[in-house]
């Protein structure tokens, strides 16, 4: 047999697989805390906002998608890429609440529409803790003390470096672990359930995390370069503090604990039916 056909031979699975790869429709939030999950991935990629992304997943017009956890909680139809997340253990840095004054002050947090899950999360802190903040979607022009916002990833970051003389901020990342000891799981690789060889999928996906982790410092590159080009302030100590310190991006033991508890707490404050949630995972 000829050196060409057994070339043939022994690259025509990877082919095959690699093809399989780029014709799956991929959707994944357009945020600095994503990109250690997706750089490389072979095919077409769709970004968009967290919430947008869950109405096109739930529609069907993704197959697979980085997106919000809370999205499975509400619809747990989904297999969930087991041992990836975006994940904090303590301060997350991205999801905060920029206020004047005392907190327990506030009498208004206007949210951000992007983010189902921080909106959710703040509901929960709010009624454990005993606040009785008004949410709402109203953009006002009021700076007074008794106003506050809910921002979330890449602006929160940049609203924190330019006015963080000016703002407080209540770090959502911080007061979960204050309140219950576990992680907090702020998005989840899903699957839709008609997707064929999901497990193929996951596991590209778990080791795209694993190339990326390993090479961090590209990542933190490419965003230096990417902020400069959009005349952003982004220096490369910040970044290797954010994506090492604050952001965990595995779905182990307590990360799917803390998954749980959120549920628990959703249902507990009425934002969730209660019912059993399996994670189907893959």
């Amino acid at each position: 047999m000829s050196d060409a056909r057994l070339s043939w031979r022994f690259t025509e699975t990877p082919y095959k697989y690699w093809f399989t790869l780029k014709s799956v429709r991929v959707g994944c939030v357009k945020y600095l805390n994503a990109r250690p999950l997706i750089r490389g991935w072979p095919g077409k990629v769709e970004f968009d906002h967290p919430s947008a992304l869950c109405q096109r997943l739930a529609k069907g017009q993704l197959d697979v998608a980085l997106v919000s956890s809370f999205e499975f909680l509400r619809n747990p139809i989904y297999r969930i890429v087991n041992d990836v997340s975006i994940s904090s253990d303590g301060p997350v840095y991205s999801v905060v609440v920029a206020h004047r004054g005392e907190f327990s002050n506030i009498e208004e947090i206007e949210l951000d529409p992007a983010s189902e899950t921080a909106v959710n999360l703040l509901r929960c802190l709010l009624a454990e803790l005993g606040l009785t903040a008004r949410l709402t979607s109203r953009i006002s022009e009021s700076t007074g003390s008794s106003r506050a916002r809910l921002i979330i990833g890449d602006q929160a970051i940049s609203f924190r470096q330019n006015h963080a003389d000016t703002f407080q901020f209540w770090d959502l990342g911080e007061q979960w672990k204050k309140l219950t000891g576990l992680p907090f799981v702020y998005a989840l690789w899903l699957i839709r359930p008609e997707v064929p060889d999901a497990k193929s999928i996951a596991e590209r996906l778990r080791g795209l995390r694993d190339e990326n982790l390993a090479d961090i410092q590209v990542i933190v590159s490419g965003a230096v370069e990417d902020a400069a080009d959009n005349k952003q302030e982004m220096t490369q100590k910040f970044l290797d503090r954010y994506y090492n310190e604050h952001l965990q991006f595995g779905f182990g033991t307590r990360e799917k604990q803390g998954l749980q508890t959120f549920a628990h707490l959703c249902s507990k404050h009425g934002v969730l039916p209660k019912r059993v949630r399996e994670f189907s995972l893959v």
